[in-house]
């Protein structure tokens, strides 16, 4: 009996051994790279084309708020103007029409900013998906088994590897574009 528990001793310190050594290994031959999304992100032509598009659609979500606030306060004027000259039954009316549109008012805002995130999302996600296929088609050219954002990183070591030259290829970006064409980072 206790030959079998010195064998078995022996034979799960060869296999935890034998796994960290594998383990050993593996993170030996795993190829670190960083890269600054929003930076390539800010510098896709891509990008440009879909601000414009989203500032377009935020006018006229703006536009259409404005004529009811206006329309609001003109029923607001109205009342506080001729308000003591009206019957109980007028008064109470109008307060409910005022009521009644300030509430529409906060339900138009409310919906207009999820109509924008909504249109922020649809113009935005194709942009993203093609810098990730980038990167991940550079990163596998590149033999790199991770690539890390540079903006979560405390420290980068002089012998790191910046993919973002790389992937600006890959994305028809000229490497000396280091700003913007028309707008600032979002």
């Amino acid at each position: 009996m206790k030959k079998i528990t010195i064998l078995l001793g022996v034979a799960l310190l060869m296999m935890a051994t034998f796994s960290f050594s594998q383990k050993a290994m593996a993170q030996e031959n795993s190829k670190l790279a960083y890269i600054n999304t929003e930076e390539v992100f800010s510098l896709m032509p891509e990008r440009d084309s879909a601000i414009v598009k989203l500032q377009k659609f935020q006018a006229e979500l703006a536009e259409t708020g404005q004529s009811m606030e206006n329309d609001f306060n003109a029923k607001v004027k109205e009342y506080q103007d001729k308000a003591k000259n009206w019957a109980p039954a007028v008064v109470e009316s109008k307060e409910k029409e005022i009521s009644e549109l300030q509430q529409r008012i906060q339900n138009y805002y409310n919906q207009a900013q999820q109509d924008f995130a909504e249109r922020q999302e649809t113009l935005m996600a194709p942009i993203t998906e093609k810098l990730r296929n980038a990167i991940d088609k550079v990163a596998k050219s590149k033999g790199f088994t991770y690539v890390l954002e540079r903006n979560s990183l405390v420290y980068v070591g002089p012998n790191a590897i910046n993919l973002i030259d790389d992937v600006k290829k890959e994305l028809g970006i000229p490497a000396s574009k280091t700003q913007p064409t028309q707008f600032n980072q979002q």
